[in-house]
C-alpha cells in the first residue's frame, strides 16, 4: 500500500479535501448566548447528583455538631478566661496534674 501513489483513494481524498473552499457561516445564532445561559443556571438547579446532596447534607451536619461542642464547652473555655480565678497550671504530665488536684 503506497499512499504517495496519486491514483490511491486516499491520496485522491485528500486532494479534493484540499480543494474544497470552507464557506460555512461561523456566527452563533441570535440569542444564542442568553439560551445557552439560561439552560446552565436551569439544569444546575434541576439535576443535582446524589453526592452534592450528601455531601451538603454532611456539611450541615458538620455545622451543627460543631455549634453543638462549643456549646457544651463553653462553660469551661469562659472559666480559662475568667479574671477573677487564677489561671491553672497546664502541662502534659498526668501525675503532675493528679498531684495538684489531689493537693487542693
Amino acid at each position: 500500500m503506497n499512499s504517495t501513489d496519486p491514483r490511491h483513494p486516499w491520496s485522491r481524498l485528500a486532494t479534493a479535501a484540499r480543494n474544497v473552499p470552507d464557506a460555512r457561516d461561523t456566527t452563533a445564532p441570535f440569542g444564542f448566548a442568553t439560551r445557552m445561559a439560561a439552560l446552565a443556571f436551569t439544569a444546575e438547579q434541576k439535576f443535582a447528583s446524589p453526592l452534592e446532596r450528601f455531601s451538603l447534607r454532611a456539611l450541615g451536619v458538620a455545622f451543627l455538631l460543631t455549634i453543638a461542642t462549643g456549646a457544651a464547652n463553653y462553660s469551661v473555655v469562659a472559666n480559662l478566661f475568667s479574671p477573677d480565678e487564677p489561671m491553672p497550671m497546664m502541662t502534659d504530665d498526668p501525675v503532675t496534674e493528679l498531684v495538684n488536684v489531689a493537693s487542693s
